[in-house]
Formats: structure tokens, sequence, C-alpha cells
């Protein structure tokens, strides 16, 4: 593709900004400045949803911005393909600039807004701290109780804490977290989904196309689609080579946590339902179900972390970095305290592992509003909102989808 003409100049960032870049944030501005030029060039148009959905827009306000940030996945694909990219004077780096705002997303947008705070200044310290302190508690709580070390109790949990108890604290805990996550989603989606979108269609053709929109969202989020970069080979990593080690570990991550859950919610049909108590024995599903998650769950952070450690740095926010690594190793401590629980929940050391591993399941489900699983609610909204949008009249009749 022939390169643009003078007749487009790089904005440079020490321009005088129109009336609507001057409303925006520095990240915002910069995010608002690479997708004009890529606008105009359009090389990358089928890489990604970004691309597509950025050609319905000629200028791009605080709500496109922070939409088309948590559509992009970070494969990296365009920075490598980009005749634009630095040291070149435009210097278009997408990815870099879309990462620096997606963590604005859950800041602002976090439920109660003063803990949006928590984004900037959680990462694996603050994480393994709360984990540690959590687990110290429940670990003397059982001391006092003198049940610290004991005669096996054939796995039975609710011998140590009753059922009852463990029902409770973490139903505040985890519905908590549902409704941080639900209060901070819905704002995000009344603001990139002004109702002035869809003035084209009558609410019945709307209704039509949400249907279609949403499987077609959620069947991209269990693929992960678009970590499969902008060809469908795989993200880039250390250098323009593709490989989808990044999908299969997230896929790892994702599958693991909900199998765990899948686990966990049948477990508790089990007991409301059917008076089937725990413990269960190995090959019943809660158990099955839990040792395949758990398995996950180890080797997809093991391996995230392991990208995060190599990751370049033009290509990424080194800000978020904390953040990244703390969720990742709650979700590894907590996979790995529950498959040792598992282990030995037969022997005389199970109160002690129980102790341990529901410090770091609370741990997990406090910080899961405030940390970087938030990126998966954000990004799946952003996900229906695409494919929703493609359903709709092209506003400004340019471009292609």
């Amino acid at each position: 593709m022939p390169p643009l003409t003078d007749t487009i100049a790089a904005p440079a960032c020490d321009t005088t900004p129109t009336d609507l870049l001057s409303l925006l944030g520095a990240e915002e501005q910069e995010v608002a400045r690479v997708m004009q030029i890529c606008n105009a060039c359009r090389y990358c148009e089928g890489f990604c949803a970004v691309f597509p959905a950025m050609t319905r827009r000629l200028e791009f306000n605080a709500a496109d911005t922070h939409y088309l940030a948590n559509l992009c996945h970070n494969c990296g694909s365009c920075l490598y393909a980009c005749q634009y990219a630095p040291p070149h004077e435009f210097a278009v780096n997408v990815p870099q600039a879309m990462a620096k705002v997606r963590p604005k997303t859950y800041q602002d947008y976090a439920w109660p807004r003063a803990l949006g705070e928590l984004y900037r200044h959680q990462g694996v310290t603050v994480a393994l701290a709360l984990a540690g302190g959590l687990a110290l508690f429940l670990v003397l709580a059982v001391a006092m109780s003198g049940h610290l070390v004991h005669p096996p109790l054939a796995g039975n949990f609710y011998a140590i804490f009753p059922h009852n108890f463990l029902a409770v604290v973490f139903s505040i805990v985890f519905l908590y977290a549902i409704a941080a996550l639900a209060v901070g989603v819905s704002k995000f989606w009344r603001d990139i989904s002004p109702a002035g979108e869809s003035a084209a269609l009558t609410p019945g053709e709307l209704a039509r196309a949400r249907g279609p929109a949403a499987v077609e969202a959620v069947y991209d989020v269990a693929v992960l689609r678009y970590l499969g970069g902008g060809h469908g080979v795989g993200c880039n990593e250390d250098d323009d080579r593709f490989t989808l080690v990044r999908r299969w570990f997230h896929q790892l991550t994702m599958y693991g946590f909900l199998f765990c859950f899948a686990a966990t919610s049948i477990a508790t049909l089990y007991h409301y339902l059917f008076s089937y108590e725990a413990p269960y024995p190995w090959l019943s599903w809660p158990v099955v179900l839990g040792t395949i998650g758990g398995i996950g769950l180890l080797i997809g952070p093991a391996g995230l972390l392991w990208l995060n450690l190599q990751r370049d740095a033009e290509r990424s926010d080194i800000a978020q970095r904390p953040m990244d690594r703390g969720f990742i190793a709650l979700l590894f401590i907590v996979s790995i305290t529950g498959l040792a629980l598992l282990v030995l929940r037969d022997t005389r050391f199970m109160a002690l592992w129980l102790a341990i591993h529901l410090g770091t399941v609370m741990a997990l489900f406090l910080t899961l509003p405030y940390g970087k699983f938030a990126h998966a609610v954000f990004r799946s909204a952003a996900l229906f909102k695409h494919t929703l949008e493609k359903r709709l009249p092209n506003r400004i009749g340019l471009g292609g989808d």
C-alpha cells in the first residue's frame, strides 16, 4: 500500500487540539490521534474488531476511546505491520495507546468510585499481603479452637468451619464482587452505547439484532478469537513471529476458572437440592471439575506470567504490570492451595490447608472488581457492542465490516 500523502499530517502532541480532543485526558487523546491516522490508512482494517469499529467514526470522544481500548486484545499484529510505527514521526503504536486507556476504564467505572484508586496500587505485594493476612487470620482462628493439627477427618471441612458460616461469608464476598462489576459495566455500557445510534431501527429490529449479536459475542469470548492475531495465527510476542501460546494460556486460565466455578456450583446444588453433603469422592463431579480447573489455573497463569515478564515494553503499559502480576499470582496461589487441600484432605493437616486456601480465595474475590479480572467483563461488553454495531446502519457510510 502506498504511504499516506503529505496532505495528511501527523497530529503532533504539541498541536492545538480540537474542542473534542481538549475534553480528553492525555491517554484518550493519544488513542484519538492514532485512530485518526489509522482511519486514513486502513491497512489493518481486517486485523481485529478495533479497526472495523474505528471506520464507523470520523472523530473519537472519550467513550469511543474507552470502547476501542477494550476491544483491543494487545496481540501486537498492527504494530509490526504498521508503516507509521516508531521510529516514524507519526509514532503510531496502537497496542500501547490502548493499553494505557484500559486501566482508566476500570478505574473510572469502579464501584464504589472511591475504590477505583485500588487499580493503580494493586500489585503483587498488595495481593500477596491480603491473601497472606486473611489466611493467617483463619489459621489463627483454627489454632485457637485447637484443631490446627488433628486426627484425620475424612475430608470433612465442616468439622473445622461450619457450613452455614462458610456459606454466609463467601456469599457476601461473592455477591459484592458481582454487584460491583455489574454496576461498573452497566455505566460503561450506557456511555459507549448512546440511544441515538439505534434511531434508524425500530425497537423490534433492534431486539432482533441483539440476539445474533449476543451469540457472536459469546462465541468470540469463548474461543478468544482476537487473540489469534491479525491473521488467525497468533500474537506477536518477542518479535514479528506469530505464536498462539498467549491464547492457549488465556484459555487454560479462563476455562480453569470456569471449571472451578462449575465445581462449586454443582456442590451447592448437591447440598441444597439433593441433601448430598461434602466430602465428595474422587470421581464425583465437584472433585473432577475442580481438579481439572485447578490444573488449568496452574498452567495458564504460570504461562501468562512468563509472557508478561518478557513482553516488550513498546507494546504494553509498564504501569499496568503490577496489577497484571498481582492477579496472576492470586490465581496461581488459589489453585495450588486448592490442589494441596484436595491431596491432604484425609490427613492431619487438612485444617491448616483449608484455612490457607479459604484465605486466598477470599482475597481473590475481594479484589475481583478492582484488579485485572475486570478486563474480562469490560472486554466482553465491548465485543457485544461491536457485534451489535455491525448489525446497525453505518451512519457515515465509510469503511466496511
